[in-house]
């Protein structure tokens, strides 16, 4: 007996995918498929259409075997909006196959500058400038036991934050009275920061951060202290010392 086969299992004449089904902006679409019979001379077409105009058209030969591969950078300014891109290839007279696939553009960040104010444990404020791309802040919290100003972000992009910190509110120094380095703990992942202004009042440090990250630690030596245990017996003494001072002062002799 001879096997009959149906419609469903023959080969296709042309053929054509892409090596995924969403691409990001910058991404590389890579187009491949074959063709069923070589025909001489005869490039394949490719077109790329969005909401029924062509943004993209290319032309190149399939190999002996049949195979082609063709790449594209989803990138502006073809690529700028959001949605279902279709992918045509036609080779020959009337052989044309279709696949589509999705896209989704980058944001468009504005760089933001703008002042925290601080507050410092036990009372007071300080105000840390700073300027951010690719995120925004939405907390900056000052640990003092920890020697540590910790930062709340959205990061909806790879960004960079800059930050002035007054050295008189937090600061990294050595024994020998020269600066030392901060460490940078992004979600608990120590990071590499650039310091790019210095002088007596404070430190310009800039990070940089990836998509996703939420917190951004950074440690050093001195923070504005908390009024703890120490500072109370202190100021405990010198009200009882006025107390005295002020009973002696007044003292009825008889």
């Amino acid at each position: 007996m001879i096997p009959a086969f149906g419609q469903s299992d023959e080969i296709p004449f042309l053929s054509v995918t892409t090596d995924d089904n969403h691409y990001d902006e910058g991404d590389i679409v890579v187009v491949s498929g074959k063709v069923k019979t070589v025909i001489v001379d005869t490039p394949i077409l490719l077109q790329l259409w969005f909401q029924g105009n062509m943004i993209s058209i290319a032309q190149f030969f399939p190999a002996q075997d049949g195979t082609y591969s063709h790449t594209i950078i989803a990138e502006k300014p073809l690529w700028n909006k959001e949605g279902e891109y279709l992918v045509r290839v036609s080779y020959g007279e009337g052989n044309i196959s279709e696949t589509t696939l999705t896209f989704t553009p980058k944001q468009e960040f504005v760089e933001t500058k703008d002042t925290f104010e601080v507050n410092i444990p036990n009372g007071g404020t300080f105000d840390a400038e700073y300027t951010i791309l690719g995120g925004k802040v939405k907390n900056m919290i000052l640990e003092p036991d920890n020697f540590t100003l910790r930062i709340l972000l959205e990061a909806p992009d790879e960004g960079t934050i800059s930050i002035k910190l007054p050295r008189d509110a937090v600061d990294a120094i050595k024994q020998n009275g020269q600066d030392e380095k901060f460490i940078i703990l992004i979600d608990d992942i120590q990071n590499p920061y650039s310091e790019t202004q210095t002088n007596s009042d404070f430190r310009l440090i800039s990070i940089n951060f990836e998509e996703g990250d939420s917190e951004i630690e950074i440690i050093g030596t001195f923070a504005v202290p908390e009024f703890g245990v120490i500072a109370s017996m202190i100021l405990a003494l010198a009200i009882i010392t006025t107390i005295i001072f002020t009973k002696t002062k007044f003292q009825v002799k008889l």
